[in-house]
């Protein structure tokens, strides 16, 4: 009997939504070949992550284990399956392959790092694979919110895997490829040992609606505008952008892309002929001379991030363009969990400009790009796999998934970020337990999510920062008295003084009360005069703050 064995193991997108990562492996245990799955990026928040550019898989197993990597499969180009490539190329050293529009993405994220166009091979379609190690991998086209999304078709010594990578049951998407059934249950006529499937929509009872009915109503707001109308969506939804730009161009209006998440990723979907007869476009210098009332903006921001073009507009001017009292803002978008602060801020600056603001809560302007439960149920039905792996999701939405499959007699299992699971046997068991987590791009550089600066930030923002300075000269003598600058703080306490006079007080009563033993140990007296502040700021303004000081001694 063979010792070999089939392992499937998530380091990012199992119990969280984004920051996608699987690992799938074959071999001996601890030996294994592996291939990759996606390397997504999360998006950081002020409140658990400030000042963070982008949130990372924690790939340690893999660069420990990178000698075993046989090639990264990315199924498609959102940017929660595709955005590390780059960042982690150089530590894996792993041969990227994708289909051509996700390829074209890929690319131009590795550019920025130097790396060449020849690390990434276009791929086509299923029936072509790819041989790697004891891997055969084919790219099975599905419907998404996305040009030239892929399940992945993965055959090993050990059966069959169809990894589903987002997905949604559409047969009418208009840009890319519409869920053919037929042509899944040809490939699972073999038999599937394993789905490993989508679960962001499993609490959606409802069948998902094709992306084709959110054209008429779209038409119908924009012909009846009477001023300027500014829409947003994701910039990676092409088939949106279309259905947008083409309502303008009805209504005879021009139309102008803002934002360069917006137009690189039109340009790539034209480039690689996924889009084609999409309406002309204007620059956004020739907007500008436009009337508003012949003029159709759309822009980045549906989630309400910072520097995005509908971000810049609700503050007040973007690339030389206002909003005014009478224009239309449409969010043909949903916001994702987590990003409502964000949005409402938006629509309440634009509120404020006497802006028209229109939301999906109707659900006229926007469908999801994830399968809802009974398209879940119908996949499973059309490919019969004998056991279930439910990722893409919360822990909710795993444990549910598992559920769903397992009222359908089928084997579930639940598996979430850093657990590795056997699926050689007739059953699934867990046979380890990888250390997984986080790593933050923090400007341009990686630090990890324990690493403590994040959590410093954070200990910053909330209590604010106390410099303290004092000099000692050559006999282990205070020269003159410490000095304090703060930020952050209320510059008045309680006793109505100026709260660096009565922490520079308290500090000068410490030094002159302190022993020839602490002051001539620099850490008993920096542990003494952060004492000091941290209980003197308690007393005066009811915080500790983060206290750093600077002892200068005199040689």
């Amino acid at each position: 009997m063979s010792n070999e064995r089939l392992i499937y193991l998530p380091l990012g997108g199992a119990g969280e939504i984004g920051m996608n990562c699987y690992v799938y492996g074959y071999g001996k245990p601890g030996e294994e070949r592996l291939i990759v799955v996606d390397i997504g990026v999360a998006f950081p928040d002020m409140d658990g992550s400030p000042g963070v550019d982008l949130i990372l898989p924690d790939i340690s197993w893999l660069v420990e284990n990178r000698n075993r990597i046989d090639a990264v499969f990315v199924t498609h180009a959102h940017e929660d399956h595709v955005g590390a490539i780059g960042h982690t190329f150089e530590q894996l050293g792993a041969k990227v392959y994708a289909r051509p529009f996700t390829a074209n993405i890929a690319r131009h994220k590795l550019a920025e790092y130097g790396v060449a166009g020849e690390s990434v091979r276009t791929c086509s379609p299923w029936p072509e694979t790819v041989t790697v190690g004891p891997f055969k991998v084919g790219f099975l086209p599905i419907s998404h919110s996305i040009p030239e999304s892929s399940g992945l078709v993965i055959d090993t010594p050990a059966g069959r895997i169809l990894h589903s990578g987002d997905f949604k049951l559409d047969e009418t998407p208009l840009v890319g490829e519409a869920w053919d059934p037929d042509l899944w249950a040809e490939v699972s006529k073999p038999g599937v040992k394993a789905l490993v499937v989508d679960s962001t929509n499993v609490f959606s009872r409802n069948p998902g609606r094709s992306e084709a009915t959110v054209g008429p109503a779209v038409q119908d707001l924009v012909a009846n505008a009477k001023q300027m109308v500014v829409a947003t969506t994701f910039a990676s939804n092409v088939a949106r952008v279309k259905t947008l730009a083409e309502a303008g161009d009805r209504a005879g209006r021009s139309i102008c892309l803002m934002g360069r998440a917006m137009r690189r990723m039109i340009e790539a979907a034209i480039e690689t002929g996924v889009l084609t007869n999409f309406p002309k476009v204007v620059s956004t210098e020739d907007a500008q001379n436009i009337p508003r009332e012949d003029l159709m903006l759309i822009v980045t921001g549906s989630q309400g991030e910072r520097r995005a073009a509908s971000a810049q507009l609700a503050r007040g001017k973007f690339n030389g363009i206002t909003m005014k009292e009478g224009d239309t803002f449409l969010f043909s978008s949903k916001t994702i969990p987590g990003n409502e602060k964000g949005v409402i801020r938006i629509i309440n600056q634009f509120s404020e400009q006497g802006v028209d603001v229109v939301d999906d809560s109707m659900g006229e302007y926007h469908v999801s790009g994830h399968a809802n439960r009974p398209d879940l149920e119908t996949l499973q039905d059309v490919v019969n796999p004998q056991i279930v792996v439910p990722m893409h999701g919360e822990h909710r939405h795993l444990r549910e998934h598992t559920r769903l499959s397992q009222g359908k007699g089928r084997q579930g299992v639940l598996a979430v970020n850093g657990m590795m699971v056997d699926l050689t046997g007739n059953a699934p068991k867990v046979c380890d337990y990888i250390e997984t987590g986080r790593t933050y791009l923090d400007g341009s550089v990686q630090i990890g999510a324990l690493d403590g600066i994040v959590r410093d930030r954070i200990r910053m923002a909330l209590n604010g920062h106390v410099l303290v300075t004092v000099i000692i000269d050559e006999d282990d003598e205070p020269l003159g008295e410490p000095w304090c600058e703060i930020k952050g703080l209320t510059e008045t306490g309680r006793s109505n003084a100026p709260l660096v006079d009565v922490l520079e007080e308290d500090l000068s009563q410490f030094i002159g009360r302190a022993g020839g033993k602490t002051l001539r140990d620099d850490d008993k007296l920096e542990e003494g005069l952060r004492r000091i502040v941290r209980q003197s700021c308690l007393n005066e303004i009811g915080k500790k703050p983060e206290v750093t000081v600077v002892v200068s001694r005199l040689s």
